[in-house]
C-alpha cells in the first residue's frame, strides 16, 4: 500500500511570512520519507471541517508549481479541483505545465465541487449539480484530447474550443492520470469507470459496497477493474512522538484488505516535522508490502 500526504491546512505554518519555507520543509520532508504523492485540496477558502473561512488557503496549482520545485519524486495533485472552477481548455494546459515542469509527476484530480460559498465569494459560477457533472464530464474530455494532441474544434454542450492547441505535451504517457474524487453511485462513478485512473473515496462503512459498484460499472463500461487505483481519504495520527504508529499501520493495513492501493490525507502535528520522520521510519515501510 501508497502512502499520500495531503496539506489542507496553513495555520500551523506561522503566517504569511513563514508558510513558503515551512511548506518547503514540508514538502522536502515527506519526498525524502517515501511519500508517493503530495497534495493540496482546490479551495479558495477554508472549508468548514477544517476551520473557519477566513483561515489561510493558498491557490492549488501554484502551490503545487511550488512544491514540484521542493521536490523529486512524489505525485502531485489536487484533492480535488472542483470543474468549474477553471475552463476546461486552461486547466488543460495547467496540468500539462505542471507535469511538464516536475518532470512526470503531475495528476489531475478532479470533482464536481461543492463548496458554493467560495464561488459566490469570488463570482465563480456555481450551476446546479446536473449541470456541473455535465461540465465535469466535457472537462475530462477536453483535457483528453488536448492531452493527445487532437486540435481538432471541440462543441459541447457548455464548452467550444476552436482550437485546443496544447504544447508542450505532457511528459507522462499516455497523460497524466486522472483521479476523480467522490462516491457518487450513479454519476461519480461512472465517470471513474469511463475515464479515470484512480478513485478517492470517503472512508466510511460503505467502502466494500463503493468499490463494488465500482466493479459494476467498470463491467458495464468494459474497463478492467484492476486498472483502476483505489485511493480512500485518511486522517494520519502517529502521535507526537510516534506512540500510535501501530494503530495507524493496523488502519492501513485493513483498508488494504478492502482493495484499497493507497490512503491519502492530512498527518497531525504535521508543520513540526517530527511526524512526518515517523510516517518515514515506521509506518511507510511496514505498509509497503500490503
Amino acid at each position: 500500500m501508497k502512502v499520500g500526504l495531503q496539506i489542507p491546512d496553513f495555520n500551523g505554518a506561522g503566517g504569511a511570512q513563514h508558510l513558503g519555507r515551512q511548506l518547503a520543509a514540508v514538502a522536502r520532508m515527506a519526498d525524502e520519507a517515501g511519500f508517493d504523492s503530495i497534495g493540496v485540496m482546490d479551495h479558495f477558502f477554508q472549508i468548514s471541517l477544517i476551520g473557519p473561512p477566513e483561515q489561510d488557503m493558498v491557490e492549488a496549482y501554484t502551490t503545487l508549481g511550488y512544491l514540484a520545485a521542493c521536490t523529486s519524486s512524489a505525485r502531485l495533485l489536487t484533492l480535488v479541483t472542483g470543474a468549474v472552477y477553471r475552463h476546461p481548455g486552461i486547466l488543460a494546459k495547467i496540468v500539462t505545465t505542471l507535469d511538464v515542469l516536475s518532470g512526470g509527476r503531475a495528476w489531475l484530480g478532479i470533482g464536481a465541487a461543492w463548496n458554493e460559498e467560495e464561488a459566490r465569494g469570488l463570482g465563480v459560477p456555481f450551476p446546479p449539480i446536473a449541470e456541473r457533472f455535465e461540465r465535469l464530464e466535457e472537462t475530462l474530455r477536453i483535457c483528453l484530447q488536448m492531452w493527445h494532441g487532437d486540435e481538432t474544434p471541440f462543441r459541447g454542450k457548455h464548452y467550444q474550443l476552436e482550437r485546443p492547441l496544447n504544447r508542450p505535451l505532457a511528459v507522462t504517457a499516455p497523460h497524466p492520470p486522472i483521479m476523480i474524487g467522490g462516491s457518487g453511485e450513479r454519476k461519480t462513478l461512472p465517470l471513474v469507470a469511463r475515464y479515470a485512473q484512480a478513485c478517492n473515496l470517503f472512508p466510511g462503512p460503505d467502502l466494500p459496497h463503493k468499490l463494488e459498484v465500482l466493479r459494476a460499472h467498470c463491467e458495464a463500461e468494459g474497463r478492467a477493474y484492476d486498472e483502476i487505483e483505489k485511493t480512500c481519504l485518511f486522517r494520519f495520527d502517529v502521535g507526537e512522538r510516534g506512540e500510535r504508529a501501530s494503530q495507524v499501520v493496523d488502519q492501513l493495513a485493513g483498508l488494504a484488505e478492502l482493495g484499497f492501493d493507497m490512503a491519502i490525507g492530512g498527518l497531525a502535528g504535521v508543520w513540526s516535522l517530527k511526524p512526518l520522520e515517523v510516517m518515514g521510519n515506521d509506518v511507510i515501510p511496514a505498509v509497503a508490502a500490503l
